[in-house]
Parts: C-alpha cells; structure tokens; sequence
C-alpha cells in the first residue's frame, strides 16, 4: 500500500490541481469525479493527436483544468469526433449524443445568421477564429456561447481536424 501511494502522489503532483475541497467527502467525490472525467478527456485528446500526428501541441490540461474550458474536436469535414465530458454542463448533451453531428446541432432559430456565416468562413477558408454565438442546450433553451476555433494540421500539413475550446458567457 506504501508504494501505491507513492505512486499515485507523484502522479497527482504532476497534474498541477490547485483546488482542495474540504468541505466534505460529498463535496470532495464530486469534484474528484470531474477531475477523474476531465483527466479522461485529456487522455483521449492526446491520443487524437497522436494518432493524427498533429504539428501543434495543445496544453490540454491547461485548457481543461484550469481553464475548464469545454473542448469540441471535429474531423475534417467538420463531424465532432470528441467533446470533452463538461460540455453536459453547458448545454445538456452527453459527449456520446453529438459524436458524429456536425456542430450546427447547438444553432437555431435565434442564432445570428451574420455571426455563423463569420465563423463557417473561418472554417472554409482554414482561419483561426473566435467568437460568441446564440446556441441551444438540449432542453430547447438558449445560452451564449464563446468560442475560439483552429485548425489543425498534420505533420505533413494537411489539415486533419478543428479544435475549438468553449464557456458559456453571460
């Protein structure tokens, strides 16, 4: 038992988690839930860009624990092939929901016209892009929603996948 946690010390030391909960074991269980979804997350994307040998390197844990920014991966044609596991807290969908929509699932009647057009040219035409949008949550109603959105290029420079980290904004 000594050696396991040792072990699990060192391997929570590097991760560089700056909040304790002491208030409680419930309070404590569910924050180490999100921490243990969150690490999960952060494994999975890794092995996105591994396996799409990506040029860029992403501070996921950056963006993701301290951050707490939602992450949505989509291939080339734009089809979400991950979504880390907060993105529920934001609008309702579970990650295994929209896995294989395009993100246009999260627009709707309200959603301004001008600033969807601003983004899809963005994409198109290969362009970083950041903005704030009318989205939907499962439920029907709306939040805004900031979003900063990239391509991303393979090692031999051909673009493999979009990243774009999320919060909802007042």
């Amino acid at each position: 038992m000594k050696h396991y946690d040792k072990a699990a010390n060192k391997f929570y030391a590097n991760l560089n988690i700056t909040e304790l909960p002491l208030a409680g074991w419930d309070v404590f269980s569910k924050f180490f839930s999100k921490v243990c979804e969150s690490l999960q997350d952060i494994n999975i994307l890794k092995g996105i860009s591994h396996e799409q040998a990506w040029q860029t390197v992403v501070p996921f844990e950056k963006e993701v624990l301290k951050k707490k920014h939602i992450i949505v991966v989509t291939d080339a044609k734009l089809n979400i092939v991950h979504a880390t596991q907060n993105i529920y807290d934001m609008n309702g969908y579970r990650p295994e929901e929209i896995v294989g929509q395009k993100p246009k699932i999260f627009q709707g009647e309200k959603t301004c016209k001008h600033t969807a057009q601003r983004i899809s040219k963005a994409v198109r035409e290969l362009e970083s892009f950041e903005a704030t949008i009318l989205n939907y949550r499962k439920d029907g109603s709306t939040y805004n929603c900031w979003i900063k959105g990239t391509p991303i290029y393979n090692r031999k420079g051909k673009v493999v996948n979009f990243i774009a980290f999320e919060r909802e904004v007042a």
